[in-house]
């Protein structure tokens, strides 16, 4: 039997897989639309045959209108630019350092003993307690609120690498050592591929905790955003406005993480998980 005959079925295999996975994800995109899409039509239900007033928890038609509306005048995409380039300034900052000092306190003992305790005591504040003294520091404007939405990203980024150093298989570094790797080469060869799932976990959970820390930074005098979308209806008293921001909040921040899992996922081609699609 030839080569060319032992490799077609593989082929065609490869090729039926390939194939299956589009309709996979596609099916999985709809499947999570599913649950918000009947919780909206039931609540739309009920406010149309009168069983609730829909005063302070408007319609979904009337979120959708007021979307609209926001869009239409433009409102809408400066808020959401705002909101978004404060999001992702304050997450390359804080994923930087918290990267940084991760791999430092997981890779030496010494750092770990010096600077954890303080970090961690750090880590137990409230986003809301460090407000007012970055605003004495860096004022109103865009620094301090780039600098509370990094402190937010910093800390799970900073767990997550420092932790996944530190349970990297000890016999994986050892045979390491025993070819003689550089230091660098040990990182390169054996540590970063062995910390990068969890590291992109980690990076994840930072970009969640920096879409929540921008509503606590836009409360520092903020003139546009989604946080100030939010106070504004707050004020005004129009909780259709407050929810149509919350649903924006939900939507983008689901997107921005869809995006970097995407951006992770050429890079964890190499894992046989559970759970991983066919």
């Amino acid at each position: 039997m030839s080569a060319t005959e032992i490799s077609l079925p593989e082929a065609m295999d490869e090729q039926r897989s390939a194939a299956r996975i589009p309709k996979s994800r596609l099916k999985s995109v709809w499947l999570g639309v599913l649950l918000p899409l009947l919780l909206a039509l039931l609540w739309e239900a009920s406010v149309r045959t009168g069983l609730t007033s829909g005063r302070l928890m408007p319609p979904p038609s009337r979120i959708i209108t007021t979307l609209w509306n926001l869009w239409q005048s433009g409102e809408l995409t400066t808020h959401i630019a705002a909101t978004t380039l404060r999001v992702f300034s304050g997450f390359a900052l804080g994923a930087i350092i918290g990267t940084l000092f991760g791999a430092l306190t997981g890779y030496s003992l010494l750092a770990r003993r010096l600077l954890d305790p303080s970090l961690q005591a750090l880590r137990a504040i409230p986003s809301i307690a460090w407000v007012p003294l970055f605003i004495l520091w860096l004022g109103i404007f865009e620094e301090s609120k780039v600098a509370l939405i990094a402190v937010g990203v910093f800390f799970p980024v900073y767990l997550g690498v420092s932790g996944a150093v530190l349970s990297v298989d000890r016999k994986i570094v050892e045979v390491g050592r025993i070819f003689r790797l550089s230091g660098f080469e040990l990182v390169r060869r054996i540590l970063l591929p062995a910390v990068l799932p969890s590291y992109i976990i980690a990076l994840r959970s930072g970009l969640g905790l920096g879409w929540m820390f921008v509503v606590a930074a836009e409360f520092m005098g903020a003139s546009e955003g989604l946080g100030y979308l939010l106070v504004d209806g707050q004020q005004l008293g129009k909780p259709d406005q407050i929810l149509a921001a919350i649903i924006t909040f939900a939507i983008i921040g689901k997107l921005s993480d869809s995006l970097l899992a995407a951006i992770a996922a050429p890079f964890l081609r190499w894992e046989d998980r559970f759970g991983r699609e066919a």
